[in-house]
This record gives C-alpha cells, structure tokens and sequence, in this order.
C-alpha cells in the first residue's frame, strides 16, 4: 500500500480557515559554521495556492538540504521571480554573533526577514523550535522545512542567498575555500586556518577559530 503524501500546506491552511491569509515561512541557512553571516529568509505564498497547491514550476520544493544546488538555484530563480510570491531576507554578520551568540543573532536575522516583507504577515511558521523573541504569532514547526512549502522556500532563499556571498567572500579572502565549504569546519577549511589564521568574516566565538587564532600567534 503506497504512503500518503505529506500534505506541506496544511498547517497555512488551517489558518486561513482561521481569516489568516499572509502565514509566512521562516526559516535560516549558516548557523553551523565558522565563518560568514547567518541568513534568515521569509516568504509566504498566496493563498489561491495554498488551496490549490503550488505550480509545477515549483513541483518537489523541499527542505533545502534535501536538494541539489542546481535544484536549488532553480527553485530560487522561480520564487524570486513570480510577483504574487513575497519574500525578503536578511542577515547577521560574524562581528555581532560574536558580540551576541550565534542563537540570538540567528533570531535577530528572522525577526528582520519578517519585519522586511511588504504587506506585513500576519502569523510566522518558524522551522524548529519556538523563538520567544520572533515579534509575530508563531507556529513553530521541529522539520518544518520539510512539512511546509512556505517554510521550504524560505529555507532555499536563505541557503542560496548565504551561498552566493560565500563565493564573494571566496574571492574576497583566498585561500581558505569558502567557496568548497561555505565556511563549515571541514578539514580543508580547518587546515587553512591553522596556515592563515582567522579572517575578517571568521567567528572568533566559536572554539575552533579561537584555537587556531591562539595556536598561530
């Protein structure tokens, strides 16, 4: 017997029953690294698809970790293009997660996604766990990415957006392979610290960086 399918506007839906017609997506790409921004994104569809359903354009949007970046890039050419989709994104940068915590930067960066879109949502479906600061009713979600369409979008917007800086930064500060590894600690990425020291974008915060910052001088 096949499995039902995952119905990923569900929960969008039970608020529209509710006369909610703006329930946006949040969700953040770069919590994990070493080096570069946190990116938060928002979006919300409207609500003739969460009735209907997504165009096929957008057929098999997902959490963004459960795509390639080809994939990726397409699904955001589709969602940064269509008008009836609103979106906005924003970021934190490594100085003030360092000040901050990566944690409340991560829910700063949410709070600015959201605060950003045009008109304003009236609820937030937050991927994971509930964020007590977010300044809008919220549902929180744990895989949320993975259970709504408006929170997967946000989830590739936010990941292609930090991927695309990633790159500048590659070019901006060479030799540490931002490019490869998006500043994640990979051994790559790690050995280059341990040659070059921490750079501009670098979480001095997180342990890794402090020791290799330590151990070179």
């Amino acid at each position: 017997m096949k499995p039902a399918s995952i119905d990923r506007f569900a929960f969008e839906r039970a608020h529209v029953a509710h006369g909610r017609v703006r329930i946006a997506g949040v969700d953040e790409a770069g919590r994990g690294p070493l080096a570069g921004p946190v990116v938060a994104a928002a979006v919300y569809f409207p609500i003739a698809w969460i009735r209907a359903g997504v165009p096929d354009s957008l057929t098999g949007l997902n959490d963004s970790k459960q795509l390639s970046a080809s994939q990726r890039e397409r699904f955001f050419e589709t969602l940064t293009t269509i008008p009836e989709v609103r979106f906005a994104t924003a970021e934190v940068d490594a100085a003030t997660i360092d000040a901050v915590n990566i944690l409340q930067a991560t829910h700063q960066a949410m709070n600015a996604a959201l605060a950003a879109l045009t008109p304003a949502p009236e609820h937030a479906l937050v991927d994971g766990l509930f964020v007590a600061s977010l300044r809008w009713p919220q549902t929180a979600l744990v895989k949320g990415d993975s259970r709504s369409f408006s929170i997967a979008a946000a989830s590739v917007l936010a990941k292609v957006t930090r991927d695309r800086q990633m790159l500048a930064y590659d070019r901006q500060f060479p030799g540490y392979g931002f490019a490869q590894h998006k500043g994640y600690g990979t051994a790559q990425h790690l050995a280059a610290l341990a040659r070059l020291g921490p750079c501009p974008i670098h979480r001095r915060s997180f342990a890794p960086v402090r020791q290799a910052e330590l151990d070179l001088f």
